[in-house]
């Protein structure tokens, strides 16, 4: 950092480290000892200047990376604490401060990154995503978290609620874009935008309200560029999209929005297998939202609460939340909703109940069993009824799910014949989330695999699942 500006992330990395000005002064001055820099002598107002934005000759930025670094088991580098040094950030992802500063600087260097790493659709991916306390940990400070006072002093160029709105109708158009033809072919370009919209938090000239929209602006395109690298497999980069529009969503005051991302988070946790990371990630949206939450908000996040309690075996609790949902969706007023929750309509709903009863079939048995799987199958037979014509990738789903309940009662005719069509319907799709669902879908015929029907059915779907990857 450099100037005036307070280092906002050396600040963030000390508190995290639980070290004092003068514990880190001490600690900078052992690590200078020991490499032979006996010169090297700061004291606690030394430090307080360095967090104050002083920048510090070398070698203390990489002393003072190694003290935090090793008290923290983090792999940090100067940059990740916000001084110079001879390597970049390492990007970690998740741990970020609650602040305005730091958000801009996350978000610049994770497009800019992103934008120059090869595309993937490896599983490798997935083995490197953060989990568990590495996640939630740092997310549980954002319900406490406030934003920061946006700059006042004179910028380049001067930013208005119109090209704001120019920004909302680029997002709008992505994410239809996402919903018709699935992430692979347009994240990239959605990555650039945000990179460059990035550009306009840290140069141009606003006010406090344009200032606050604008976070707002990018968070939601942030969550439509993590969801899009969620669909094409990218998972890393997802999760850290993800992660940065929470903070951006938090600078711009909105905790709707910021509930919106955690469930977009705990989507991808929940596909990936991290079903009790997905709960907690639920639990912490309805916890962060309890007072802003609008109907909407809070039946989706009732709905995967519901199909993340069924994932894990708790039936119970799935059928309550799944009556809360359901609750609060009758309390939804369109024109009173948040952008966000537009595509959580009845047919989502349905949706998203319909696999948590099609879950709770397959752990039951007889006259239960018989009846979750005729639950799934009649709320995921309204949701296709009623998906709009450009939710194409949803209805692929729903097709999907409907031949995954069909098969967990034996009925193989019609775990075919909607397989088919969700084969049809994905042949116009670039997603990797569908391939995923596809080649669970193979799994679970296996036990049928001497039917001549269901022999043929796996075999497409092997080609299909081949070819997506």
């Amino acid at each position: 950092m450099a100037g005036n500006l307070p280092n906002t992330l050396l600040s963030h990395f000390m508190e995290r480290a639980q070290l004092t000005n003068a514990q880190l002064a001490q600690a900078v001055t052992a690590g200078a000892r020991a490499t032979g820099h006996r010169d090297i002598n700061p004291d606690e107002s030394r430090v307080r200047r360095w967090r104050g934005g002083e920048c510090p000759r070398q070698p203390v930025p990489q002393l003072i990376a190694q003290v935090l670094g090793a008290r923290l088991a983090l792999p940090l580098t100067p940059a990740d604490v916000g001084l110079p040094g001879p390597l970049p950030p390492t990007g970690l992802g998740t741990d970020l401060p609650w602040q305005h500063t730091a958000t801009i600087a996350a978000i610049a260097h994770l497009t800019r990154s992103d934008l120059m790493l090869p595309h993937t659709r490896t599983s490798h991916d997935a083995t490197q995503i953060q989990a568990a306390d590495a996640l939630l940990e740092p997310l549980r400070r954002w319900p406490s978290a406030k934003p920061a006072a946006l700059p006042n002093a004179p910028r380049t160029g001067t930013l208005g609620t119109a090209q704001i709105a120019s920004i909302e109708a680029l997002t709008a158009a992505f994410r239809d874009a996402d919903n018709r033809h699935g992430g692979v072919l347009s994240r990239r370009a959605v990555v650039a935008q945000m990179s460059e919209i990035n550009d306009l938090l840290a140069t141009a000239s606003y006010t406090e309200a344009t200032g606050r929209r604008l976070f707002r602006a990018v968070a939601d395109l942030g969550s439509v560029a993590g969801w899009m690298s969620f669909d094409a497999g990218a998972h890393v980069s997802a999760q850290r999209l993800f992660v940065t529009a929470v903070h951006a969503a938090s600078e711009g005051g909105d905790r709707q929005l910021g509930a919106h991302i955690l469930q977009c988070m705990a989507r991808q946790m929940s596909h990936l297998g991290h079903v009790e990371d997905a709960l907690e990630l639920i639990a912490l949206a309805q916890y962060g939202a309890r007072r802003h939450a609008s109907p909407g908000t809070r039946a989706v996040l009732a709905a995967l609460h519901s199909r993340f309690s069924a994932m894990c075996g708790d039936l119970e609790e799935s059928q309550r939340a799944a009556q809360e949902a359901e609750d609060a969706f009758t309390r939804i007023r369109p024109g009173d909703e948040p952008p966000h929750t537009a595509f959580f309509d009845e047919a989502e709903l349905s949706a998203t109940l319909g696999i948590a009863h099609q879950i709770a079939a397959k752990q039951t048995s007889g006259h239960q069993r018989t009846h979750r799987a005729e639950q799934s199958l009649t709320l995921l037979t309204n949701a296709l009824r009623l998906r709009p014509a450009g939710r194409v990738r949803s209805r692929a789903f729903d097709h999907i799910g409907l031949a995954r309940t069909h098969l967990a009662v034996g009925e193989l005719a019609g775990a075919c014949q909607e397989a088919a069509t969700a084969l049809t319907i994905a042949e116009g799709l670039h997603s990797t989330r569908i391939a995923d669902r596809l080649s669970e879908l193979h799994e679970e015929t296996e036990p049928h695999a001497s039917s001549s029907d269901i022999s043929a059915l796996r075999e497409r779907l092997e080609d299909a699942v081949t070819t997506a990857r």
